[in-house]
């Protein structure tokens, strides 16, 4: 009968492992900023052996061994969609660390209001314009302070210029020519985005 002994490395290999340990953070820092797929077409041409399943095997690895920041008291609700066409989802974030913080199915508001119940020490809220976010924050945490993020204050003074700028301009404005003529241009009654 043959005994065999391991030896874990802290920081450089650990049981079971096929890679080392800066390997394991390379190929992931690799396909964060690429793609799983792409991630290992590179590694191949760099002499390592390893497919875009087992890299997303290793990423959710990752991601179940990191630790869970705790909520402060600040933060950024948005929704998102993977692709067109997907369900779109509620990401929750971190304002003071930008770090996210949980990502929740739909923007209904429903999985908000259900995160919400267990986070009433949030004092500030970051979001868009969606009524459903309003709802469920005011309806959870009625003493939050509520704030439009940066994307959407641009929007609605983009929305107010517009509006000013279509209604301060003639229809049409006569230019003239190097001959004398005048020409008639519709400047604005085609609705055309000026900004």
């Amino acid at each position: 009968m043959v005994n065999t002994f391991s030896e874990t490395f802290n920081g450089f290999l650990n049981n079971y492992s096929r890679m080392t340990e800066r390997c394991a953070d390379f190929i992931c820092t690799l396909a964060l900023e690429t793609s799983c797929e792409g991630a290992a077409r590179v590694c191949k041409y760099l002499g390592i052996k390893i497919s875009g399943d087992t890299i997303i095997r290793l990423l959710k690895k990752r991601f179940t061994q990191m630790e869970i920041e705790p909520t402060g008291d600040c933060i950024g609700i948005d929704d998102f969609s993977i692709k067109k066409g997907n369900p779109y989802c509620t990401i929750i974030c971190n304002t003071d660390t930008h770090t996210p913080i949980t990502v929740l199915d739909g923007r209904d508001g429903s999985s908000l209001k259900e995160w919400l119940k267990s986070n009433k020490h949030v004092r500030t809220v970051t979001r868009d314009r969606a009524s459903a976010y309003a709802k469920a924050i005011k309806e959870e945490i009625p003493d939050a302070m509520q704030i439009a993020d940066r994307f959407h204050q641009h929007q609605n003074f983009l929305q107010v210029i517009k509006k000013c700028i279509n209604t301060s301009f003639p229809q049409t404005i006569r230019i003239e020519n190097k001959d004398n003529k005048h020409e008639t241009c519709t400047a604005i009654s085609s609705k055309k985005k000026l900004i």
